[in-house]
């Protein structure tokens, strides 16, 4: 498959859909093998930040260092969920946090 995928909310999922990206509303328990499936055949996956926080922190950064394909954090349209500090997280996987 060529499209990427979004992975996340209903509401977020109609727009990402009328956009031409595959959409997934996800099981929460079986979120982390939903996106690990994503990742096998899409060039890029979003992912909503609701979700992101559902998912531990080491399995987040994992999927975020990922070259291919990417994974992104993308927020909700209702902005219920606060999105990951990136220039924080990368000064601490850099070991240069002040």
């Amino acid at each position: 498959m060529t499209e990427p995928v979004y992975i996340g909310d209903a509401v977020s999922a109609a727009g990402y859909r009328l956009a031409g990206l595959r959409v997934q509303v996800p099981d929460t328990a079986k979120l982390l093998t939903q996106i690990e499936h994503a990742c096998t055949d899409a060039p890029l996956v979003l992912l909503g930040a609701d979700l992101a926080g559902q998912l531990p922190v080491a399995e987040l950064d994992r999927l975020l260092s990922r070259v291919a394909p990417a994974v992104v954090v993308v927020p909700d349209v209702r902005g219920r969920a606060v999105m990951p500090d990136l220039a924080t997280r990368l000064r601490q996987q850099l070991g240069v946090l002040e």
